[in-house]
């Protein structure tokens, strides 16, 4: 295909693209840096959602994030999962491929959630073969999402970002640093989110990801259906203070706004990178 932007040009904060703005972006041509898609959405061969997706390519960078990978399952990887996300990546030319340091199958049965992992070094060299497998067979390195996480693991046997940091250092792969689910987690299971922070390799940060998260009575749930929080905001400019201007998408997947609101937002997110530029 043909675009005004090469794969590589991505900068300033994004937006997560979703139907009910496809109108209004081909209409208007807002001044969004660069649109991030839900892939899983657009594997079809056709149909809609890529007819829009590619005339929104012409003038805007994409960036692809799955929840389909499955990466912490111990299922074999779904080949032809694979080979789908490849072909729209060949068709869209994102800037980066991503997906979630978590499982969803089991036994070929998929579930409607981003199940976390226990942290062991079993654990961790499983994992760390399947992004191997898949960096291989995409042709490319992968950015991994950290999750959030509502529970713990008894056979855990080190915090979050070391383990992070083990499956970097076994796949080279680079990291989509998720600030809400930091705060999410470190919330929930009483750890210090600069903790967290400080222990996270800079130069492996490609992508940040804010979004809304819900108060619950005794927990944060993370529904990416509401405006960022100020502690959110908070640990935002502590991140991007320790790992420079890093593109920052504005991910809302639940009770979508209208379009205004995340531009909002993504105005604010602009704001903070200019301040570090």
């Amino acid at each position: 295909m043909t675009t005004h932007f090469p794969p590589s040009q991505i900068a300033g904060a994004g937006i997560g693209l979703r139907s009910q703005h496809y109108q209004d972006i081909l209409t208007h041509n807002p001044p969004v840096h660069w649109f991030e898609i839900l892939s899983d959405n657009y594997l079809a061969p056709g149909g809609q959602p890529l007819h829009y997706l590619e005339k929104i390519r012409q003038n805007y960078p994409i960036t692809l994030h799955g929840v389909g990978m499955s990466l912490g399952a111990s299922d074999p990887l779904d080949l032809e999962y694979l080979a789908r996300l490849k072909r729209l990546a060949k068709r869209i030319e994102p800037a980066h491929i991503s997906d979630h340091l978590a499982w969803i199958s089991i036994k070929g049965h998929f579930l409607n959630d981003l199940v976390p992992l226990p942290y062991t070094e079993a654990v961790m060299e499983h994992v760390a073969q399947r992004i191997l497998q898949a960096q291989e067979f995409l042709g490319q390195r992968l950015l991994i999402e950290n999750p959030s996480s509502y529970i713990t693991f008894k056979e855990s046997a080190m915090p979050e970002w070391a383990f992070i940091q083990g499956i970097i250092d076994k796949t080279d792969c680079n990291l989509l640093l998720d600030v809400n689910n930091i705060y999410v987690s470190a919330t929930n299971h009483g750890f210090d989110p600069i903790d967290y922070l400080d222990a996270i390799p800079a130069e492996r940060v490609k992508e940040i990801h804010l979004a809304g998260y819900e108060k619950r009575k005794d927990y944060l749930f993370d529904t990416h259906g509401y405006q960022i929080h100020p502690p959110v905001w908070q640990l935002y400019q502590t991140a991007l203070k320790r790992f420079g201007a890093v593109p920052t998408l504005i991910e809302w997947d639940t009770n979508i706004p209208a379009f205004e609101i995340l531009m909002a937002e993504a105005d604010k997110a602009n704001a903070q990178i200019k301040k570090v530029s």
